[in-house]
């Protein structure tokens, strides 16, 4: 294959890297010992070494430290979507040692992501998240943006739009088992806010469930919150001053989801409340919390400011209990477990899960549950993860920089499959050749080889080969052949991917 020259860079007294911001090919030629011809093609050279020489785009991306390393863990990935001063935001996969497996910067001109997991779509794995820009009252996030949804290969199959003028909020998205997907719009209407103290002709935030055809984009469900929960049960202050006339946001929902029954189930953090709604009628089956609960809760359950309210396999339900917002009710966030007995009206806890710090997380946070009953937490504003044995001993944990912070986190099982090519960084260090391979989003990948020779159809001259090594592997080839390919192997020696020859320049 031949290279083409606008993706070739010569670098000057170290290593410069170009790498496709999708995750395509890398080419690097540089040298330790002493310096090389000028760039190419009037590309500035980057400042100081890459992190990884061989996708230089990715200097900014927040390191994930492992804090508790794995021990008994179900298998699977971390999923996060760091947000930070960098201006690098995009959906991250890591693995257990906290090494990059996937990243996606968010393109222009969004300029956040949110919520990355891993869902089944018409039968087969896919990742969602959302993209787009946050803004609100009082401190808390509005999101107005769309849905992503890609397949293994990395590559978009659809986005998921609110219907009608709105846009979606980024607070949750649930793909059902018939194909729909259900979230949150949040809704600035006219409203009469007097009754609580508030200016007749105020703006209300309503929370708004959508639940949408992600094949057709019709709308075959929708709730607000207005119509069900009064201004009453709310525990947010209302803007005041010249702030008055902004919305008030008296609901903020942050997550739906279904029950065992079919029902949908949704937490509202400024009511302090968790709703289980029906999905023929609309009608509020039940809140458990805050101030109009039509179940007793037990002094253990009591939750406040929430997140991430959703049923657990054998019945019980799950919820990241921040305890802290506006007030301070708790001294620390936990994930919390509780049965409902809806005949008796009542609640029992069962477990709650706490991070070894005892942090507390004002904003965001998610708890779920795992494959073998254990329970991972994301904590939120605090950016760390922690899994849990089912009695809530740690198993891992680990965290973002702690300038950085992750609304949810998840762990999951993740088969990757990139449509491109590997990507490929080339260095001289003492008159050997040190080549740096990557492929962003490959799973499957458990042994490098690099290959070698005068032309790049005939790289017999060598080969070395080396086991995987996180996001990025090192081989060094004695001596400065002319042209350099790498290429990515699986557990049985097959050839999943490979670079274009690459040549090498003194």
């Amino acid at each position: 294959m031949s290279i083409p020259r606008r993706n070739l860079l010569i670098g000057v007294g170290g290593a410069v890297v170009t790498g496709l911001a999708g995750g395509g090919i890398g080419y690097a030629v540089g040298r330790d010992d002493g310096p090389a011809g000028p760039a190419t093609d009037n590309a500035a050279a980057p400042a100081g070494d890459p992190k990884y020489r061989s996708r230089p785009d990715l200097r900014t991306l927040p390191d994930v430290t492992i804090t508790t390393a794995a021990n008994g863990t179900v298998a699977g990935s971390v999923f996060l979507t760091p947000a930070s001063g960098t201006g690098l935001w995009g959906p991250l996969i890591v693995d257990e040692k906290g090494s990059p497996v996937w990243f996606r910067k968010v393109p222009d001109p969004a300029t956040v992501a949110i919520d990355l997991k891993a869902q089944t779509y018409r039968g087969k794995p896919v990742l969602t998240w959302w993209e787009g820009t946050i803004g609100g009252t009082g401190g808390q996030g509005v999101g107005q943006g769309e849905f992503v949804i890609a397949d293994q290969s990395y590559r978009e199959i659809t986005r998921v739009r609110a219907a009608g003028t709105e846009q979606a909020d980024q607070h949750d998205l649930v793909i059902t088992p018939r194909n729909t997907a259900l979230f949150w719009v949040y809704d600035p209407i006219p409203y009469d806010l007097s009754p609580v103290g508030g200016p007749a002709d105020g703006v209300l935030h309503d929370g708004v469930i959508q639940e949408i055809d992600i094949a057709t984009g019709r709308k075959v469900f929708e709730w607000r919150a207005s119509d069900h929960v009064g201004l009453d049960e709310s525990y947010a202050p209302l803007p005041e001053g010249e702030s008055a006339h902004l919305p008030y946001d008296y609901f903020h929902a942050n997550s739906v989801g279904l029950a065992a029954d079919g029902a949908i189930i949704a937490s509202a953090r400024h009511t302090w409340t968790a709703y289980k709604i029906d999905r023929g009628s609309g009608d509020i089956v039940w809140r458990i919390g805050g101030k109009k609960s039509d179940l007793q809760v037990d002094e253990r359950t009591k939750f406040s400011w929430q997140h991430d309210f959703r049923q657990r396999r054998d019945g019980s339900y799950g919820l990241f209990d921040n305890g802290a917002g506006v007030t301070k009710e708790r001294d620390h966030s936990r994930g919390l477990v509780f049965r409902v007995d809806e005949a008796a009206r009542r609640t029992t806890f069962v477990a709650e899960y706490l991070h070894p710090e005892r942090l507390s997380a004002p904003t965001q946070g998610s708890f779920r549950e795992l494959a073998d009953g254990g329970s991972f937490v994301g904590w939120g504003q605090m950016p760390h993860f922690t899994e849990h044995n089912a009695d809530g001993s740690v198993r891992l944990a680990g965290h973002l920089p702690l300038d950085n912070q992750s609304y949810r986190a998840y762990k999951a099982e993740w088969a990757g499959a990139p449509a491109d090519q590997p990507a490929l960084g080339l260095r001289i260090d003492g008159g050997n050749v040190i080549v740096s391979a990557s492929w962003n989003g490959a799973t499957r990948v458990t042994k490098w080889r690099a290959r070698w020779g005068t032309q790049p159809g005939a790289l017999q001259a060598g080969t070395v080969e080396e086991p995987r090594s996180g996001f990025e592997t090192t081989l060094t080839i004695s001596g400065t052949p002319e042209y350099v390919v790498a290429e990515a192997l699986d557990a049985s020696g097959k050839v999943l991917g490979a670079t274009s020859a690459v040549p090498v320049r003194v």
